[in-house]
């Protein structure tokens, strides 16, 4: 209820939207620029400590309403699965199932040597065997604790990816997208990493670019990002922190033998 009664943060946050709506969609050479992407950066700015406009209260308050939000976005999300559910397994099910494999070779075959390179220890392993959102962040505190460097890699990304990540995920759907070089169910499959706002934020470019096939690339993004969840949690369980915590063992050990 205290959520409720913040009218300093509603009236914030509708004059962020107002806004936003207003200035609508931009292009900048090939990547088109969205309402979503405005909302974060005014916000960011906003909520800086400096300027003194939102308290930390604000802020929590407006974390929990994200929060419900993100459920209700979720949620409508959801309801366009359901009847294109046969199609979607149909079609694609085996690529739904190995592109959680694929998650892999970005976050750790290149981030996990270069976080080293930029002077990270252990704490790589934690930042780079996932795309750290919540049940990535229970994993590495169940096996190793929060106050560990692993935890504290995790939990680094996950203020990484809060922050910016919706951000990098518009404007690289955008940019992909208008390359034109990958079908646009596998950009909507791509866009469902397991986050829900980076989803949304990635779905807005390619929805608009392909406005005929819009409800299938909705309905493809969020089955990926359910699939990222549920098939997810055990291959980063099972394979991914092994693999990463077995890889910077091996790359620490080459170093030092040099």
């Amino acid at each position: 209820m205290e959520v409720l009664r913040d009218f300093k943060l509603h009236i914030i946050a509708l004059l962020v939207v107002v806004s936003c709506e207003l200035i609508g969609k931009q292009s900048i050479w090939i990547i088109a620029v969205y309402p979503m992407l405005y909302a974060m950066i005014f916000g960011g700015i906003i909520s800086l400590p400096k300027l003194k406009i939102l308290t930390n209260k604000n802020m929590q308050n407006a974390s929990i309403v994200m929060m419900v939000t993100l459920m209700l976005l979720v949620a409508k999300l959801g309801v366009a699965v359901g009847p294109k559910i046969d199609m979607i397994l149909e079609d694609a099910k085996l690529a739904l199932i190995f592109q959680e494999l694929g998650h892999f070779a970005g976050t750790i075959l290149l981030g996990l040597p270069l976080a080293m390179l930029l002077g990270m220890k252990r704490e790589a392993v934690g930042a780079t065997y996932s795309v750290a959102r919540e049940p990535n962040i229970a994993i590495v505190a169940d096996k190793y604790g929060l106050d560990s460097p692993e935890g504290r890699g995790v939990m680094a990304m996950y203020i990484c990816g809060t922050l910016y990540g919706a951000i990098w995920m518009s404007i690289l759907a955008s940019l992909i997208a208008h390359l034109d070089i990958l079908h646009p169910y596998a950009l909507a499959m791509g866009a469902g990493v397991g986050s829900g706002s980076m989803m949304a934020a990635s779905l807005a470019p390619i929805s608009d670019l392909y406005p005929d096939l819009s409800e299938n690339i909705n309905a493809y993004a969020t089955t990926a990002n359910l699939m990222s969840g549920m098939v997810g949690i055990y291959i980063y369980t099972l394979f991914s922190l092994p693999f990463a915590s077995f890889m910077y063992d091996t790359l620490a050990r080459l170093r030092r033998n040099k």
